[in-house]
């Protein structure tokens, strides 16, 4: 199993460490009195005007609808003739009478659920089916009536804060047993009335916080803390328990101290900050106050026997009882002595098994063992393949937008035919994508994923949440936030109760579902003992801090901004990005938005974080991962991610800190940059260091960071600025990239059939196994003229890795395949920047249609049209199926990320219109109509071909042979119907076609 790596960096950057650089032990501030706020005359205004409000809803209502209207059903069972009568004003009145009783009563109901609730003081109160708005009303008006009195001991919201903690649903189960209502009732008021206040005090005074105070309180009046199952999908944590008790959530390292690595009822231990799970216990500092709190052995008889037992057990295992302080705890900790929350999962196979070479980082381990052979390709692509394999993905299908687009521009010589060919940084920049992408790895984790949430969904279980996820050996381990009982098949537990664990065997059997993505907030941030870590952005209690030097935070920043906006296991997202990443935007238009300073974002995310409460209270979902998976999964509750590299003001900090408290239930997660490490609110605190580690000390980890240099960044964004179809639309047609000879002395040595089934002229055909590696690696060099970088082709050869000696001898056999030429030279040879080119003499035939094409548009059959019309039909002629129409299965997996595949069906239609064009000129309908037949069988999808057809057989005046056409089309359209412009030209040309198909058949 491996295990976490510790250096002396890690020591480093842990908790608050005092003048001499040794780690000191919180301790406790000198407690302080609860300041009860008094009962004001507003308090007994509210209390009347809520009373007069419950009394006309509750009694007015039903009495005037009684007095007025009288009773609004039949008198008896309706029969069929009074079922047909008219509906008559004073029906229409009845039926809206119905409505209101029944909205009475939902209404009644909701304040009796509330009113329980509210004397009781005990738990929360129970949802009413349907009844959000309606239960949010009584729940204020309640309140209000009850809040001059102590019956309000354990309810919620007051009127002060209307409609903002309904949908939050925050206040967990506590220890505690049947608190006294004015305990409880005072906390609540003190924390409403001076949350803002005292945070925004605290912040300016954070090393007075960790220097103040006294020493633990003793052992007869310790104060403990009791976590108990969360209600709905929140999740208590040390910053929210710190922020109610101590009135500063950063105080939360504190309370980890007093309590790390001490036994828990359950046999656990706390070792991280940023994970309890329930039925823990926690000692809590002594000015802790709260009536939520359990204070021992006063308050013994007021808990359970078994609680009890539990508190008396854990008190034995404090400092007191092991003669140990926090400071040596820290040193422990320190020294790896600490079990992770977000952990390493256990290893269910021995390294170098067979599901190992499948894996995204086997693939970049093995392109690391080949960096004798890099030639300078950038290191940080090639060992970040889902980040790799995100921005491959959306390069190709950006480029492919560009040649659609421009299909609609004149047929001779329009733009876009041939994207341009990258040099320099650019270049290196995509072969290392190439190298380094692990497309197989992203569609297996996005099957994976949805596959569970399909499993889930149809259980009728909720999602778990999701901190993090490791890529291991070629399987998936989800790490949960807490126990979520036994995965859905085939899916299996992993190490204990919070590992779900998938192998990769198992992943390959999902198939595609019509589910949405259950954690679109997954983004890598580096491996660790050879394994990858996703970190879970939305999902995390709180902001997550990253400090270090601005310009390796800079690289963080932009590789976590790039992944998430290309990867392929989310549906829709938006990535606000405050300080940095202008630039960026290019990668994803849709996704990325650009925010100057930190109020803007401020001013934005405070709105958005009420919508998304008021969002998810309306429609009955406790977090965004019910939402995922209801009714409206593909329209609603995407992640809204906050990547802030400039270390915020201590008073944006604050409010940062307060928006984020309730960030994860609600889909938003924040990254912030910090200078000092020090950042309210920050839930995970970690730090790049220059060596390219990115260490969290709280978390136990150590990781091999992955990184986006700024050169490296520039280099991606050009090509994607370079593939923007709206980018320069006037700019003339790309040349391409290789001419043929097309006249009689230019007939090549070898000559490869691409163009339909695959064959090869001019050589023989190798023997053994070995001859299907040669005929794909010659195809890759055909399909790129300018160059192939070696580990391109080994990576598209071998996608799951390849040492560098079989590397060599594959290039060794394909060059003595491919032999030299008459006069001696080499038919593979190696350019100025170590590609990999092939001889003028070795041809495709896409390459002669390529040639054909340009020289009758632009070349000689400009100027002569017997000249265009021969090279046109010869061109045509070429064309005898789709590309590699026979290539086994398995194998040419590197056509996903060519668009060759979208440039042939193009470039086969431009050449079915221009040669249809040359023939109407002289009324040759037929000619036409054939030579647009041939094309549409390599370009069946094009409907510029389809339109020169309905033209071309209109031209030869034969209504029957139109009509058949138009059912034929229609046939073929299936239920989205005919394109809008194909009806308008069929209107055009046959104006009954509508008539004459329907009686056709």
């Amino acid at each position: 199993m491996p295990r976490r790596r510790t250096s002396s960096s890690s020591s480093s950057t842990g908790s608050t460490t005092g003048a001499t650089g040794t780690t000191a032990a919180p301790r406790n501030r000198t407690p302080q009195p609860v300041r009860i706020r008094r009962r004001s005359f507003g308090d007994f205004v509210k209390a009347f005007f809520a009373f007069v409000a419950l009394a006309v809803l509750l009694v007015g209502v039903p009495g005037a609808l009684a007095t007025q209207i009288g009773w609004p059903l039949p008198n008896g069972v309706p029969s069929l003739d009074w079922l047909q009568q008219e509906i008559t004003v004073h029906t229409f009145l009845n039926i809206l009478t119905v409505i209101v009783w029944l909205a009475w009563a939902q209404f009644t109901a909701c304040v009796l659920v509330e009113m329980k609730a509210a004397l009781s003081g005990v738990g929360v109160p129970g949802r009413v089916p349907g009844a959000g708005p309606s239960q949010l009303l009584a729940r204020q008006l309640v309140a209000a009536l009850l809040l001059v009195g102590a019956t309000a001991a354990s309810f919620a919201p007051g009127l002060s804060q209307l409609g903002q903690n309904y949908d939050a649903n925050q206040k967990p189960t506590v220890a505690a047993a049947q608190q006294t209502p004015g305990g409880l009732f005072a906390q609540q008021q003190e924390q409403a009335a001076d949350t803002a206040a005292a945070l925004a005090d605290q912040a300016s005074h954070a090393a007075a916080h960790a220097d103040a105070g006294g020493s633990t309180a003793k052992q007869g009046d310790t104060k403990y803390y009791r976590i108990q199952p969360p209600e709905g999908r929140h999740h208590d944590s040390l910053w929210e328990i710190a922020q109610r008790h101590l009135g500063d959530g950063r105080r939360y390292k504190e309370i980890f101290e007093l309590n790390k690595d001490r036994v828990q009822p359950d046999g656990s231990k706390l070792s991280e900050a940023s994970l309890i799970r329930p039925g823990w216990i926690m000692e809590m500092p002594g000015d802790a106050r709260g009536g939520e709190l359990v204070e021992m052995p006063d308050e013994a008889p007021n808990v359970s026997p078994d609680v009890q037992q539990q508190i008396s057990d854990y008190a034995r295992t404090g400092d007191h009882a092991q003669g140990g302080g926090g400071a040596q705890g820290g040193s422990d900790r320190a020294q790896g002595g600490g079990t992770a929350q977000v952990s390493l999962p256990d290893q269910q196979r021995p390294a170098g098994s067979g599901s190992e070479a499948g894996s995204g980082h086997q693939q970049a381990t093995n392109v690391g063992a080949e960096s004798d052979s890099s030639f300078g390709l950038p290191g940080a692509l090639l060992t970040a393949p889902l980040l790799a394999a995100g921005l491959l993905g959306a390069l190709g299908r950006r480029r492919r937008q560009a040649l659609w687009q421009s299909a609609f521009g004149s047929v001779g010589g329009r733009r876009g035919m041939e994207p341009p060919t990258p040099s320099g940084d650019a270049q290196d920049v995509q072969d290392a994508l190439l190298v380094g992408a692990d497309p197989e790895g992203v569609r297996l984790l996005d099957r994976s994923l949805r596959g569970l949430a399909a499993s889930l969904a149809e259980e009728s279980r909720a999602l778990p949440v999701v901190y993090a996820a490791w890529l291991s050996n070629g399987d998936l381990h989800l790490q949960l936030a807490q126990p979520a009982g036994k995965p859905p098949a085939p899916w299996q537990q992993g190490q204990d109760q919070t590992f779900w664990m998938l192998s990769r065997t198992d992943a390959e059997r999902y198939e595609d579902v019509d589910t949405a993505a259950p954690y679109p907030g997954l983004v890598s941030l580096g491996t660790m003992d050879d394994s990858r870590l996703l970190l879970n952005l939305e999902a995390v209690p709180g902001i997550v801090s990253l400090s270090g030097r601005e310009a390796d935070r800079a690289a963080v920043f932009a590789s976590v901004a790039a992944e998430l906006a290309t990867n392929g296991w989310s549906d829709r997202m938006t990535i606000t990005l405050v300080g940095f990443g202008e630039d960026l935007t290019p990668l994803a238009p849709n996704r990325i938005r650009h925010l100057e300073d930190v109020e803007a974002l401020v001013e934005t995310m405070e709105a958005e974080t009420r919508q998304r409460r008021g969002a998810l209270g309306a429609a009955g979902h406790d977090s965004v991962l019910t939402g995922r998976t209801g009714p409206a999964q593909h329209t609603r509750w995407a992640p809204h991610l906050v990547l802030l590299a400039a270390q915020p003001s201590a008073e944006d900090a604050v409010t940062l800190a307060e928006l984020a408290a309730d960030a994860s239930r609600l889909g938003i997660g924040y990254l912030v940059g910090t200078e000092t490490g020090d950042l309210p609110g920050a839930a995970w605190e970690m730090e790049i260091t220059g060596q390219g580690k990115l260490l969290a000390p709280l978390l136990g980890l150590e990781l091999d960071a992955q990184l986006l240099p700024v050169a490296q960044q520039r280099a991606v964004v050009e090509l994607f600025v370079e593939a923007d179809p709206e980018r320069e639309t006037n700019r003339p047609a790309n040349t391409p990239p290789f001419l043929v000879d097309i006249s009689e002395q230019g007939r090549p040595a070898v000559y490869a059939r691409l163009v339909g089934p695959y064959e090869i002229i001019g050589l023989d055909n190798p023997d053994g196994e070995r001859s299907a590696l040669l005929h794909e690696a010659l195809a890759l060099l055909l399909l790129h003229r300018e160059g192939v970088h070696p580990r391109v082709l080994s990576s598209a050869l071998w996608p799951r890795g390849v040492t560098g000696d079989v590397r060599e001898s594959m290039l060794e056999r394909l060059r003595a395949w491919l032999g030299t030429d008459p006069d001696g030279t080499p038919r593979l040879a190696t350019d100025g920047s170590g590609r990999l080119t092939l001889a003028k003499t070795v041809v495709s035939d896409l390459d002669v249609l390529r040639s054909l094409y340009h020289e009758a548009t632009q070349g000689k059959g400009v100027g002569s049209r017997a000249v265009r019309g021969r090279l046109l039909t010869d061109a045509l002629v070429l064309v005898r199926g789709p590309l590699l129409a026979d290539r086994p299965e398995g194998r040419y997996r590197w056509l996903t990320h060519e668009i060759v595949d979208a440039q042939l069906p193009l470039l086969v239609a431009d050449t079915g219109l221009a040669l249809c064009e040359f023939h109407m000129e002289k009324n040759r309908a037929e000619k036409a109509i054939e030579a647009l037949n041939a094309a549409l069988r390599t370009a069946p999808a094009d409907e510029r071909l389809w339109h020169e057809l309905l033209r071309a057989t209109h031209a030869t005046g034969d209504s029957d042979r139109l009509t058949a056409l138009a059912t034929d089309l229609i046939g073929r359209s299936g239920a989205r119907g005919l394109p809008p412009r194909t009806e308008a030209l069929l209107d055009e040309l046959l104006p009954a076609w509508r008539d004459a198909i329907a009686a056709v058949g």
